[in-house]
C-alpha cells in the first residue's frame, strides 16, 4: 500500500485479503464492521483508543458566525459534534521515522 494518494475502503480490504489469505468477501465484512463499530461508538459518545495506533474521539464545536464566501453574507453556523483523530505517541514517531 505505498505510494502518494488516497488508500480507499477497497484497497484495506484487498491488504487484508492478500495478507490473511481470506476472500475478499470476507475481508470486505470486517472492514465494514470495524468501521461501522467505530462509527457507532462515537454516535453514543464513547472513545475508542486503539493502543499505539491512535484515538477516535468526539469534540463539541460551539456555534459560531461565519460569512458566506460567495455573498459576504454573514451566517449562523450551528453548534454540532465533530469527528477527531488523535495518532498515538507511536503512529507520529513511525510516521517521522520516513
Amino acid at each position: 500500500m505505498k505510494g502518494i494518494g488516497n488508500i480507499t475502503k477497497r484497497n484495506l480490504v484487498s491488504e487484508i485479503s492478500s495478507r490473511t489469505g481470506l476472500p475478499q468477501t470476507e475481508a470486505k465484512k470486517i472492514v465494514e464492521c470495524f468501521l461501522d463499530s467505530i462509527a457507532r461508538s462515537l454516535i453514543e459518545g464513547n472513545n475508542i483508543e486503539i493502543r499505539g495506533f491512535g484515538r477516535f474521539k468526539i469534540r463539541n464545536r460551539n456555534s459560531y458566525r461565519a460569512r458566506n464566501p460567495r455573498t459576504g453574507e454573514p451566517i449562523e453556523i450551528e453548534a454540532g459534534r465533530k469527528p477527531v483523530f488523535e495518532p498515538s505517541k507511536e503512529l507520529k514517531k513511525v510516521l517521522n521515522n520516513f
